[in-house]
Formats: structure tokens, C-alpha cells, sequence
């Protein structure tokens, strides 16, 4: 490490970007609206110490999750609905089928399709409601309404219902992405009450699911902070983490959002020393666009990026407590000896990296651009 690098460091504090994280933890961040509040504070912190701002505002289309629940066997059960459900709000009554998969047991099978391919159960599920371990993924949910249901329950691991997005579609959808868009009626329930449905499908029973969805076009605030090198100008590398959260997300992404704005103020602060450029943007549509903001972005800067793009590099979640080691480390190969070299220098820790996943907010991969980092 240079002295300069030393002095970049030094400079870092915790002061301002905690007290982004403090304030954040007391509002959610899913509507557009308090996502557009989230961006206005970041904002305004950021003018604070000087630091310039420009805002975009896209069109961006949402789906916004609204209250959902589950009546089966005279019981009603708490659920969850993904973004992109088809709106159930007067109910879908359909006979309950269960089909097992194999539960996520770590973060690299989260998402995977967890069915036995060689098992032929179209025959089962058509035209039926199917409950089946896992969250109301993409995957899932894709998988599912190909094979012929109108309703998918996902069994969540824990005691805990988790949020999360069902469309396979990245971004706004355009006219060759439309069909993939979901049309069947999804929601997430506890493991607990997941075991208790599979039950009444088990006997036979049917099973009502109610959502309520606001689906459409939101104006969306997205702010980029541009902090110009001095000796390659041209140049850049793309810095960028998603503001709107499920809840009020404080380790995703709250911690996120505070580190890109300390990392803008102290290179802001020190921009005489940068040769390239660096380019920081907070993403609006995350999880309830499935990175609509990131691949706007990408649609209306794709000629720069190809040319002047170094690298693009994704904060999504860090600083959460007792994660201390660099495990499943996001990077394309010819980017790893560098951070590798990076993180021994600050951390003093070995990293172990793997290829990115098709998650949090790569949405550059098309134009060409080495990428490190997420989650």
C-alpha cells in the first residue's frame, strides 16, 4: 500500500456514513416515494461536505408487494407475495398440490431449481396450486408456471417470511422480454405453516390465495456522484449499490448506501490525487424492479461504459456483523489477483473468490465490463 492509499484510508470515518445507516433504520424503502426520500438524504449529506450531484430520474416499472395471506383447512396463514404476483385480491381457489425439492442449504443453491429433473409432474400440477420448499424465486416461480399452476406457495426455511421478486425478466421488461413476464398468483409462507399445507394438500384439500399487488410506471430519483482523475479524465471505474430495501434493510443495503457516500466524500475530498475517474450511483428498482435502475442505466450510457468503463464494482451489504472473511467472493477471473492484493493490504485476510452470480445488479455484463464484489 502507497502512501497515498494509506492516506485515503486515514481520511475514512465512521461519523457520517452511521449516521445514514441510524437515520434509515427508521423508515422502509420499498415505495417509490420513501426510495426518492432514502436518495434525497444521501443527497443532501453529500452537498454537505461540498461534494457535487447530479440526479437522474427515470421511468422506471415496479411492482410493489401489498398484503397477502393463505386460507386452507379453515385456517388462514400469514404469507408474503414477490413482486411481479399476478393481484389476487379477491382470492384463487384451486386444489393444493405438493411437490417436494430439495431445500436451499447455503447461498449458492438459494436459487436454484431444486426438482429431480428425470420426474415427469406436469400431470399433477396443471391447473393446480403447488407448494413446495424454497422462496418465491424466479426459478421457481418460472418453473412452476411452465409446468401448468396457477398458484405458487414457497416454503420458506425459517420461522420467518422473507420478501423477494418472482419475474425472470431483468429490468423494465421490452417487447421480446414481455412473455416471461410472471402470470400466476405467488406468496411465501413459514416453515411451520408450510408444513401444515403441505398436510391439507396431502388429504386433498384446496387452498385460496389472496395478494394484493400495485403494479406500473414510477419516476425514480437516481443520483450518480462523477469525481473527475487528472490524468486519464476519460476514464473510470462505475461504484454502485441499491438504495430501496425490502423493510427498512439496514445490512441490505443500508451499510451499503453510508460506504458509498463516505467512499465519495474522502475521493471528492482527494480527487487531486486520482489519475482515472470514479463514477458512484445509487440504484433506485432493486428489488422491487429486479435492478430496474442499474440496467436503465445501462441502456442509457452503454456507449460510454463500453468505451471509457474500467471496471464496475457492486456494494451490496457490507460491514454486517460477525462477517469477517472474504468467502464466495464475486469476480471475474482477470480482476482477482488485484483485489486479492487489495484486501491483503487493507484486511490483512486471503480471499477466495467465485464467478458472480446473475444477482445484484450486474447489469453490465453484456457490455464487456470486468466486475468484482457483491453481497
Amino acid at each position: 500500500m502507497n502512501e497515498t492509499e494509506k492516506a485515503l484510508l486515514s481520511d475514512a470515518s465512521l461519523d457520517e456514513p452511521w449516521g445514514l445507516v441510524e437515520s434509515f433504520s427508521t423508515f422502509k424503502r420499498e415505495h417509490p416515494a420513501d426510495v426518492d426520500r432514502g436518495m434525497e438524504e444521501v443527497v443532501a449529506r453529500l452537498k454537505n461536505h461540498g461534494v457535487e450531484v447530479t440526479v437522474h430520474q427515470p421511468n422506471l416499472f415496479l411492482s410493489l408487494p401489498g398484503e397477502a395471506r393463505v386460507e386452507a383447512g379453515g385456517q388462514t396463514f400469514r404469507a408474503k407475495p414477490p413482486a411481479y404476483s399476478l393481484d389476487a385480491r379477491n382470492g384463487l381457489e384451486g386444489e393444493l398440490v405438493y411437490i417436494g425439492a430439495n431445500q436451499a442449504d447455503d447461498i449458492d443453491t438459494i436459487f436454484d431449481k431444486k426438482l429431480d429433473p428425470t420426474r415427469d409432474v406436469r400431470s399433477l400440477i396443471d391447473g393446480k396450486i403447488v407448494i413446495s420448499e424454497g422462496f418465491a424465486s424466479p426459478g421457481m416461480i418460472a418453473q412452476f408456471e411452465e409446468l401448468g399452476a396457477i398458484g405458487v406457495i414457497g416454503i420458506n426455511p425459517g420461522v420467518d417470511i422473507h420478501w423477494g421478486i418472482c419475474t425472470t425478466v431483468w429490468g423494465t421488461p421490452d417487447l421480446d422480454d414481455l412473455p416471461r413476464k410472471p402470470n400466476v398468483v405467488s406468496v411465501a409462507v413459514n416453515n411451520p405453516d408450510g408444513q401444515a399445507l403441505i398436510e391439507i394438500a396431502r388429504a386433498g384439500g384446496t387452498v385460496k390465495l389472496f395478494t394484493e399487488m400495485e403494479e406500473g410506471w414510477f419516476r425514480s430519483k437516481l443520483p450518480e456522484v462523477f469525481i473527475r482523475g487528472s490524468k486519464e479524465p476519460e476514464k473510470y471505474v462505475l461504484l454502485h449499490g441499491h438504495l430501496d430495501s425490502w423493510d427498512v434493510g439496514v445490512g441490505d443495503n443500508a451499510t451499503g448506501d453510508a460506504t458509498l457516500m463516505e467512499v465519495a466524500r474522502v475521493l471528492w475530498k482527494n480527487r487531486d490525487k486520482l489519475d482515472r475517474s470514479v463514477r458512484i450511483a445509487w440504484w433506485p428498482g432493486h428489488s422491487t424492479g429486479r435492478y430496474a435502475g442499474s440496467t436503465w442505466f445501462a441502456d442509457e450510457f452503454a456507449i460510454d461504459l463500453e468505451e471509457n468503463c474500467v471496471a464496475q464494482v457492486n456494494c451490496d451489504s457490507p460491514g454486517c456483523r460477525w462477517a469477517t472473511e472474504f468467502l464466495n467472493l464475486s469476480r471475474m477471473s482477470e480482476t482477482d489477483a488485484f483485489i486479492a492484493k487489495a484486501i491483503e493490504d487493507v484486511a490483512g485476510k486471503p480471499t477466495f473468490g467465485e464467478r458472480p452470480h446473475r444477482a445484484g445488479d450486474y447489469s453490465f455484463n453484456n457490455i464487456g465490463i470486468s466486475s468484482y464484489f457483491m453481497l
